[in-house]
């Protein structure tokens, strides 16, 4: 069981260091003016997004439920700290997607939104990632 939460949390390190320099490359694409950095941009995000993102989101994800059915759900279905993280990890999720939507939108020329927002949007996974390991770590409740 130890190996599984070793890889559980390197693959949701590899995740996260994804979901923290993506959109801080939005920043810089979105404050770019010539078309080779928009181009350069275009590529490191693709192979970022889907490289290493969504790889360490889908191991992230495998590992996680793995161990959920390793401790028997069971044991843990009156657990309200468990219940929290998984909907944080839901929603986690979905923010993930919407940085693969502004993958696309900066691949297809449609970005609609300024330097300044990307720099907002690079801050919630920061806030996901503290709720989830004091979920995790301390169990409130």
């Amino acid at each position: 069981m130890l190996w599984l939460k070793a890889l559980h949390l390197i693959f949701m390190v590899t995740w996260f260091a994804g979901l923290f320099y993506l959109p801080r490359l939005f920043v810089y694409h979105a404050m770019s003016d010539d078309a080779i950095s928009h181009e350069r941009f275009k590529v490191m995000e693709r192979k970022l997004y889907f490289g290493i993102m969504t790889p360490g989101m889908i191991l992230t994800l495998g590992v996680g439920i793995w161990m959920l059915a390793d401790y028997a759900w069971a044991l843990y279905a009156g657990s309200g700290w468990l219940h929290t993280k998984l909907a944080l990890i839901f929603l986690l999720v979905v923010y993930h997607l919407f940085c693969g939507k502004w993958l696309l939108d900066f691949k297809h020329d449609r970005n609609r939104h300024s330097h300044v927002y990307y720099r907002w949007v690079n801050e919630i996974p920061v806030l996901f990632l503290f709720a989830i390991i004091l979920l995790a770590v301390i169990k409130p409740f």
